[in-house]
């Protein structure tokens, strides 16, 4: 070893006299580049989706409950916190944020002697950089996901207008793989739907085409699963993360792909519905998604069911107010055949109060779930509108479904702005009659699913808006009729409601139609039901008020679907029906979790 080797160890101590400069540069406030990645921001646009959990490969973000923060549609009310001692600043939590919520500021300087200041809620706790407008944000044109829906297959308008075909076809097994492949799985959509289906979970089973277990997953909360594939309002679409930079998924068609796959005559094998009877019974009164969801769930826990309905076929609305093209007959009989396979006992053309009486229901089931729907058509309340011209869109539906022509005429005017006004406005031109909608409000404000609109306008359907019917009058001929409309402007609601439409007299209209169709809404029909009963049970707006798992103050009746609630689609009654079984289980010895 040289002298050199043996000294120069002692070289160093001449540095400890000189001014330190590395020591300070850790906390010296010096700005970072404009796009540095930093530390993590999140703004109010946040939603808790979870992704930026999903993808971080550290480990180092979690999902968790703010306070003052509640979970509602289309939030988790859960917001991601950071560990930093994992976290690598790859920023891949950002690139894939459905949002774009989350972003990383340029400041990178933190000194605390405090190791659990490192753990924190971005956008939630007070950090120095809350308010740095600098930093890394994801490109607009760059995406980790695959936001533009894979589209489905559909007859042309010039095509579908001449018939009765359905008009979506549904995804071939390609499609549905990939569209089921930009779920992010976040389960936002699963609050949002009135059935709480296990969205992610079914639509996992589409990528990974195990369509036996989609059924069953299918089947543990909605058994008109053929139908609602083809005719869900899906509330569940409109709260999807993807539709903050894109098109949410099709979850609607995602559930259409599973049934389409696997055979009726398989159901029973897969689903395992191997009843055995536990010696009471239940009376149902009405055969719609309501009255069968409840006799499917009340089957499975081992009750004998018999449902009373007052028509010849079951399905209620489904079957008589939703056309063909867009819910054919025997898709619908996929869902409602399985049900009564399991031994649910159907009494067709048996209306209550005229062929049974409902005191003799109680007095023969040990309970009754009523589900009658709403059935009865509301007044337009304007003079004139009991001209025989003057169709019901209920009627007029029913009489199609029934292979009856309707006797709409050539030129057609409907009333009214709801899916019930869209299908009867399609009706009509596939009858081959010119049509005209006529819609008290704008446009936006149509209670009509968007799809049926759209679909209607590139049928040539001619819808007119913030259109007041204020007469009907008798025409020049018989087979004719004449409406006196006016326009109406929109005008702000002071305690903040939507805008209400106000008649502008000096701008009225009045034309001549072969028919005017009137879809304004509907009401049910429960006369049958004895006033010293009725007394014991709450109403509200002419519907009932269900108390806990659908029970009312007559404590052996339970009610649902669109007589007891205000959402008025199938999901949402096929949800009651699944409640009310509980609840009937529970109220007759069982377990409601059953």
């Amino acid at each position: 070893m040289s002298l050199k080797d043996l000294i120069s160890p002692f070289y160093v101590w001449q540095r400890a006299f000189e001014k330190p400069y590395t020591q300070k540069r850790p906390i010296e406030d010096r700005p970072g580049a404009p796009r540095y990645r930093g530390f993590h921001m999140n703004s109010e646009d946040c939603i808790g989706c979870g992704t930026c959990e999903s993808i971080c490969q550290n480990r180092a973000i979690d999902m968790v409950p703010v306070e003052g923060l509640e979970q509602r549609p289309g939030d988790s009310g859960l917001r991601p916190r950071f560990d930093y001692g994992r976290c690598c600043w790859c920023a891949l939590c950002v690139d894939i944020c459905t949002t774009r919520s989350l972003h990383l500021s340029n400041h990178y300087a933190w000194v605390t002697e405090d190791p659990d200041a490192f753990h924190f809620t971005a956008g939630t706790d007070p950090m120095p950089w809350n308010e740095n407008s600098l930093g890394y944000r994801r490109d607009d044109d760059y995406h980790l996901l695959v936001h533009d829906r894979i589209e489905m297959e559909m007859l042309g308008p010039d095509e579908s207008v001449r018939g009765f075909d359905e008009v979506m076809k549904g995804y071939t097994e390609e499609q549905a793989v990939l569209e089921a492949d930009r779920c992010v799985e976040c389960g936002i959509c699963v609050a949002t739907c009135p059935a709480h289906m296990s969205v992610p979970d079914y639509i996992r089973s589409v990528r990974k085409r195990d369509y036996e277990t989609g059924l069953r997953l299918l089947y543990e909360t909605n058994p008109f699963s053929s139908t609602c594939g083809r005719i869900c309002t899906h509330r569940c679409e409109t709260v999807c993360v993807m539709g903050y930079q894109g098109d949410p998924i099709a979850i609607r068609f995602l559930k259409r792909a599973i049934v389409d796959r696997v055979p009726a005559e398989r159901y029973r094998e897969i689903l395992g519905d191997d009843v055995s009877d536990n010696g009471r019974t239940v009376g149902v009164i009405g055969a719609g998604p309501g009255g069968m969801s409840a006799a499917y769930y009340l089957r499975r826990l081992g009750y004998g069911v018999t449902v009373y309905e007052a028509q010849a076929r079951a399905g209620g609305m489904l079957r008589y107010g939703v056309p063909s093209y867009r819910l054919p007959d025997d898709q619908l009989d996929k869902d409602i055949d399985y049900i009564r396979s399991l031994g649910v006992e159907v009494r067709f053309n048996t209306l209550v109060g005229r062929d049974v009486t409902f005191q003799s229901l109680l007095d023969t089931h040990d309970a009754v779930f009523l589900a009658v729907g709403l059935n009865q058509p509301s007044a337009l309340r304007i003079n004139g509108e009991e001209h025989p011209r003057v169709l019901s869109g209920l009627k007029v539906l029913d009489d199609v479904a029934n292979g009856l022509d309707p006797g709409i005429g050539r030129k057609v005017a409907v009333i009214g702005g709801g899916n019930v006004a869209m299908d009867a406005a399609r009706v009509s031109r596939r009858m081959g009659a010119e049509v005209t909608v006529l819609y008290r409000r704008r446009i936006e404000d149509m209670p009509a699913d968007p799809d049926e609109i759209h679909e209607s306008q590139a049928e040539g359907c001619t819808l007119v808006a913030q259109a007041i019917p204020v007469e009907i009058k008798p025409a020049a001929s018989e087979a004719q009729v004449t409406i006196v409309w006016g326009e109406a402007e929109m005008v702000a609601d002071d305690k903040g409601g939507r805008p209400r439409p106000v008649l502008q007299e000096d701008r009225m209209h009045e034309e001549t139609y072969d028919c005017v169709i009137a879809a304004i809404g509907q009401g049910g029909q429960i006369d049958f039901i004895p006033s010293d009963y009725r007394e014991q049970i709450e109403f509200k707006w002419n519907k009932f008020v269900p108390g806990d798992y659908q029970q009312t103050g007559l404590a052996k009746l339970f009610v649902g679907g669109d007589i007891a609630n205000s959402r008025a689609d199938a999901i949402s009654a096929i949800e009651d029906g699944h409640h009310a079984a509980r609840g009937i289980h529970r109220f007759l010895g069982g377990s409601a979790d059953a």
